[in-house]
């Protein structure tokens, strides 16, 4: 394994593409969105100004949609929806469970999952995830309903920062239990492929894919996907009568023109993200920090979440690295049931949440990243490390 020593000087050393940093660094962001260009945009607003369609279901919108399912195969339902929030709890409302009924939902989570719940109508259960992969798990929510405080009638697994869950085992625990099972997979649109369970999906800005604010339901349930629609359009289903009570979560067509710019070139934009985590995994590598198992190989997404060395506190280490420029994000917080909004909510024990909230955080990642950056991170990472163990 390469040195510390010569890593930097790899990494640092300069070339005729990347100017060198300056004397005092800038703040080195902990995110960097970008969203498809206007050269990419301009054949598709064109259409827009040209057909006059802007929303309620335009051509561009239809495309996007048939793109997106194109992704989960044969028979997958794509419903574009405002954001992933209101995917999230439109889908749980449109399963028509009994008001107040527990879901079942990782406290490691971002704090939309638990909003999507409650406004749906059900009580959020916070339970455990697996220390290995930061998740839930099929088999630990199976032992888990025995000691649930009431029935549980919903469980929402979170894809954690775009990882992968294990799709078919909670598709054997929806039909030995006849819970219903609904994917929270904001940040995975990378992995996310099969809709045999509803999965949402995000489409924020901040995502690898991102139309600015947006979300998406893939299911192969026909019915569930007119439901959802439905609920997104004021009741509306056919005609102008409101036949449930709904709400305004449509998608317009500037933003499906976004979209359809942003798949366009989406295999490029996978490989620069490959490329940005293979840097920061280079100059990482002597630092004692644990990545998300696959992340940056298998799959990738639009943030860089490491879990630091036994002993690290990532409150100390994050305070150490803002003095150093370098922007950082406790994205999860110390979990959902640790939120004023949620404290009234039952929990079950919550060990390996609490020790991620203390050991886990975000460092500054981008599709842009570039290798001087990451050494620049690796660099101080290392020095606020240091300062803890002394």
């Amino acid at each position: 394994m390469a040195s510390r020593g010569a890593i930097q000087s790899i990494l640092t050393e300069p070339d005729s593409t990347v100017a060198l940093a300056p004397a005092v660094p800038a703040l080195l962001p902990v995110a960097r969105p970008s969203l498809p260009r206007f050269e990419a945009l301009a054949p598709y607003l064109r259409r827009i100004d040209e057909g006059r369609w802007y929303s309620n279901f335009g051509p561009l919108l239809n495309a996007f949609e048939a793109r997106l399912a194109d992704r989960f195969g044969h028979g997958a339902q794509v419903v574009t929806v405002v954001n992933a929030t209101q995917a999230l709890t439109l889908t749980l409302l449109a399963l028509d469970l009994p008001r107040g009924a527990l879901c079942m939902v990782p406290s490691y989570t971002f704090v939309a999952t638990a909003h999507a719940v409650v406004a749906a109508g059900l009580t959020p259960w916070f339970v455990d995830v697996d220390p290995a992969d930061w998740m839930l798990s099929p088999g630990a929510a199976r032992d888990l309903l025995a000691a649930a405080p009431g029935e549980v009638r919903a469980v929402v697994p979170v894809a954690a920062f775009g990882a992968a869950p294990d799709i078919a085992g909670w598709k054997a625990l929806r039909e030995e239990t006849g819970i219903e099972v609904v994917i929270d997979a904001a940040a995975a649109f990378d992995t996310a492929c099969d809709c045999a369970l509803p999965t949402i999906v995000s489409l924020h800005a901040t995502k690898a894919l991102g139309v600015g604010e947006g979300g998406f339901l893939a299911t192969n349930d026909v019915g569930l996907a007119e439901r959802v629609r439905r609920l997104t359009t004021f009741g509306f289903h056919g005609e102008r009568l409101a036949l449930v009570p709904a709400t305004n979560a449509k998608l317009s067509e500037y933003a499906a023109a976004v979209g359809l710019a942003a798949l366009d070139d989406w295999p490029t934009t996978r490989l620069r993200y490959l490329r940005a985590s293979q840097f920061m995994r280079m100059a990482l590598s002597q630092t004692k920090i644990g990545f998300q198992p696959g992340w940056g190989a298998d799959w990738i997404t639009s943030v860089c979440v490491v879990r630091l060395p036994a002993g690290a506190r990532a409150a100390e280490v994050e305070a150490r690295l803002e003095a150093d420029s370098v922007q950082t994000r406790r994205w999860w917080g110390e979990g959902c049931h640790a939120n004023p909004a949620f404290r009234s909510h039952p929990h079950a024990d919550l060990t390996a949440t609490e020790a991620l909230a203390a050991s886990v955080l975000g460092l500054p990642f981008a599709v842009d990243l570039d290798a001087h950056e990451a050494s620049r991170i690796a660099l101080a990472l290392e020095r606020a490390l240091d300062a803890g163990r002394g």
